[in-house]
């Protein structure tokens, strides 16, 4: 399975992506072949799976390392994302080919058999080029360790945000007096909101695109708004489901609203819902990789963290990690360049957050220029209340889990499902994982579950 719709980054993500990288003052973006150091001392192979306008700034920081340290040479290679970057990752774990620095979403690492596909991190050889646990929300840098090892360090937290068109919202009286939206605390607050910004928009446009038909959309939803009714999946031991159908069939009615009530239109599929906001739809729901893209079409516009129309904030997250795929001789100039180059991405991270990435750096939190960010520094709380998917196996961005249980969301938003029949089976699927066994390693949950 490849990337979500639109494609996700593609909506004028070139232009947004040169944008960016030129604002911030990072070197032309080149190929990476063209800005390899020569006459370095150290090697250092890295794969990625960055493209569109993340692409154009991660060549941007590389080439900014390149300058900084031209002892070490930096070649990195951009694969397919999505399954197809996981798969070709652990064959080259596996077959003894694997690079010296990877990327990998955090939610899929424990998947990955930390300690046989991936290699732990040297805690203190970051610490000798500047990064420390210190520096991470504790919730993010628990998520990375596995067995009491470091196995991904952080570069960032990706979240779904509700982005909103000022000029809309004015007209319909929903912008509070610092120009942000209204809050919104319960699920009739909310549908009085899309009332109100329906009325306000023009005809022809649908007044929020949440991507009714896309699986991973649809699941990262679920997951937020789950989280904040206080759902759980598994207990401690991975052993049983404690999945609250109850639960799970509120959410996926609220869901199924915005469509039976006129909001949300399912023709409107892929990234035509924030076409559609550009062309002056009040909302959409969308990943904060969006930023470029709405930055580039010249639009005012907000975004906040999914509302906690439950009462309690949670936003879907996830984190796109640097990890150290297993090499059997791992070690050497090339291991310290790679932890050289990944603490110095993760240091500099200006230019990743002005792509709309929350970095995972905390002390670049505070810098006045990442305060400055807008709509940045509107949903920079989003750190702080984060809706994860389960540690296991089979979790993680466009993970089995994903692809299993995201399908029966969609038909519960769509109307092909009764809502409270899709949470039974959500809740059937969930056993059916718990039961079987990594791929990876032959163990099912519950047998890795000291680790996880």
């Amino acid at each position: 399975m490849g990337r979500p719709g639109l494609d996700r980054r593609q909506l004028l993500a070139g232009l947004s992506g040169l944008t960016v990288a030129g604002s911030l003052g990072f070197a032309a973006l080149g190929t990476g072949a063209d800005a390899l150091a020569s006459g370095a001392d150290t090697r250092v192979r890295y794969w990625n799976l960055f493209s569109g306008g993340d692409g154009y700034n991660m060549i941007a920081m590389l080439d900014a390392f390149r300058k900084a340290h031209p002892d070490i040479e930096v070649k990195d290679s951009t694969l397919q994302w999505g399954s197809p970057f996981y798969t070709k990752l652990a064959m080259a774990a596996a077959g003894s080919r694997a690079p010296d620095l990877g990327v990998m979403h955090l939610g899929r690492v424990t998947g990955f058999s930390p300690g046989r596909l991936l290699d732990p991190w040297d805690v203190g050889l970051l610490a000798k080029y500047g990064v420390r646990e210190a520096d991470f929300s504790p919730g993010l840098w628990k998520r990375a360790v596995i067995g009491g090892e470091l196995y991904a360090l952080p570069l960032d937290i990706h979240v779904q945000l509700c982005f909103y068109r000022k000029d809309v919202l004015k007209r319909a009286g929903l912008l509070g007096d610092d120009g942000r939206m209204v809050p919104v605390t319960s699920v009739d607050t909310w549908f009085d909101v899309l009332k109100e910004a329906k009325a306000a928009t023009r005809k022809g446009l649908q007044t929020i695109g949440m991507w009714s038909s896309d699986q991973n959309f649809q699941w990262w939803f679920f997951v937020a708004f789950y989280t904040q009714l206080g759902g759980t999946w598994f207990d401690d031991a991975r052993t049983e489901v404690t999945f609250d159908t109850d639960k799970a069939t509120r959410v996926l009615e609220f869901l199924r609203r915005h469509v039976t009530d006129g909001y949300a239109d399912p023709a409107f599929a892929g990234g035509a819902g924030a076409e559609q906001f550009v062309n002056g739809g009040p909302f959409v729901w969308e990943g904060n990789w969006s930023v470029p893209v709405f930055d580039g079409a010249g639009i005012e516009y907000g975004a906040t963290p999914l509302p906690p129309v439950f009462g309690k904030q949670a936003t879907h997250a996830e984190s796109h990690s640097f990890v150290l795929p297993h090499q059997a001789g791992r070690g050497g100039a090339a291991d310290e360049g790679a932890h050289r180059l990944a603490a110095y991405i993760v240091r500099h991270a200006a230019l990743w957050a002005a792509g709309g990435h929350i970095p995972a750096h905390t002390p670049t939190l505070a810098t006045a220029a990442y305060r400055k960010l807008e709509p940045q520094n509107e949903y920079v709380s989003a750190m702080d209340h984060q809706a994860t998917e389960p540690k296991v196996w089979f979790a993680g961005s466009t993970g089995i889990l994903a692809q299993r249980v995201g399908p029966v969301v969609v038909s519960a938003t769509v109307g092909s499902a009764r809502p409270d029949a899709a949470a039974r089976g959500m809740k059937r699927t969930l056993t059916e994982l718990l039961a079987s066994k990594n791929p990876m390693d032959g163990r099912t949950a519950a047998q890795g579950g000291a680790v996880a």
